[in-house]
């Protein structure tokens, strides 16, 4: 049979070939993509964390995804030091994650995120001095209370995102990273969104999404900088997680809670520049792709007025 199918190819010309290949490539691509997804969704073993490092630092921990975090980075026998500006939403972790995981060592450093960053950076590298850190999560970070227009946005809400999002997250891995260099190794999370990365536009949130397209880039430029030196840096990319700041109270599939996000999470830590650890997020992503962008905008602009509708009902009742 296959010496028939190769006489019979002989015999066609070569326009013919080449079509025939090319159509062939078309088909294997995307089922390559397809069976790289599930191995690296499904299949891949996440990576030993205590090889990076014995403690890991974690910004913004005392809520949502950066809780996860803390609990997910002890459960796998890191050591703990959490970044977050009040000292009793730190202890009410740091005692949560010890009654659970006796052996962590835990480091509370009191840092107001939208206040004096600089003696913040100090008491953090005063905290980090000594101490074999090999793993950063960059989890601070604050969106709007809910959807508005550009011209909507206070002064204090607009300095707040990008004094948290950007300098906050920037300051930090600047005092991290000195030491991961020194000892050639370590790995970097930036906490992203799909704000900036997945959907084309993220109107009513402008200036969050910007703040994340920054992390997005500068995440990118840090891994493509210190791979060789042996520091792995990533831009996590989550969409929708039922946090106080998504204003999302259940979980469900496409919407895992934070502990959900934080166990897919881990898995990821060290592989790829950018990714979408929680599966049903980059199937998500995907169907996005597939449509113009006109269509997502428009989608997107609708319901993010939805949003704003509700917002500003609830802001009114306070004011009655």
């Amino acid at each position: 049979m296959e010496a028939c199918i190769l006489e019979h190819l002989k015999t066609q010309p070569s326009w013919v070939i080449v079509l025939i290949v090319l159509g062939f490539i078309s088909v294997l691509k995307p089922s390559l993509s397809l069976l790289k997804w599930v191995y690296v969704t499904f299949l891949r073993p996440a990576k030993n964390l205590k090889k990076y490092g014995s403690w890991a630092v974690v910004t913004g921990p005392t809520d949502g995804i950066g809780k996860g975090f803390a609990f997910q980075l002890a459960r796998k026998g890191l050591n703990l030091i959490l970044v977050g500006r009040n000292p009793d939403k730190l202890k009410e972790v740091s005692d949560g994650i010890q009654k659970k995981f006796g052996k962590t060592q835990i480091k509370n450093v009191v840092v107001d995120f939208s206040g004096d960053l600089s003696e913040g950076i100090i008491r953090i590298q005063e905290a980090i001095e000594g101490l074999d850190v090999g793993v950063l999560i960059n989890n601070v970070g604050i969106s709007y209370p809910y959807a508005r227009f550009f011209h909507e946005v206070d002064e204090e809400l607009l300095k707040n995102l990008i004094k948290i999002n950007v300098e906050g997250t920037t300051r930090v891995t600047q005092a991290v990273i000195p030491g991961m260099l020194k000892r050639k190794k370590g790995a970097i999370v930036n906490i992203g969104s799909g704000a900036a990365t997945v959907i084309p536009s993220d109107p009513l949130y402008a200036v969050y999404a910007g703040t994340k397209a920054y992390i997005d880039q500068f995440s990118r430029c840090l891994y493509v900088e210190y791979k060789k030196s042996g520091i792995d840096v990533q831009c996590q990319v989550p969409l929708y997680v039922a946090t106080k700041m998504a204003s999302i109270r259940r979980a469900s599939l496409i919407v895992p809670s934070t502990d959900g996000y934080a166990r897919a999470a881990m898995r990821w830590i060290g592989y790829e520049p950018r990714c979408t650890p929680y599966w049903p997020h980059s199937v998500i992503w995907s169907l996005v792709y597939m449509l113009p962008e006109s269509i997502v905008d428009a989608w997107r602009l609708n319901f993010c007025l939805g949003v704003r509708k509700k917002g500003q009902l609830k802001d009114s009742r306070k004011k009655d």
